[in-house]
């Protein structure tokens, strides 16, 4: 493929939005990319990822609770502190896959 010289500064907005969907397009069709399944796959992962630290803060958090005897003073925090990092675990995996 032979690569196209950048467009002008003047050039049309409509022909150059045309001219990048059609590499896109050209692209996607070389390469259509992974099957629908490893799609499904990295969303289970995803998931897991997420909520695994989320629930060990919600276990941690109640155990702690009921061993201090202090009610639900300990399991907010701690389910917050595991979804802040789920989400950090979550947000570098998909930094890597991308």
């Amino acid at each position: 493929m032979t690569r196209q010289p950048p467009d002008p500064p003047q050039a049309d907005p409509l022909a150059r939005a045309a001219r990048k969907a059609s590499q896109r397009m050209e692209r996607r069709r070389r390469d259509p990319g992974p099957p629908v399944g490893a799609w499904l796959g990295q969303v289970g992962v995803l998931g897991w990822i997420t909520i695994t630290p989320l629930l060990i803060g919600l276990a941690g958090g109640r155990w702690l609770d009921w061993w201090l005897g202090t009610g639900l003073l300990l399991t907010p925090p701690l389910v917050l502190l595991g979804a802040v990092l789920g989400f950090w675990s979550a947000w570098k995996w998909m930094k890597r896959r991308l």
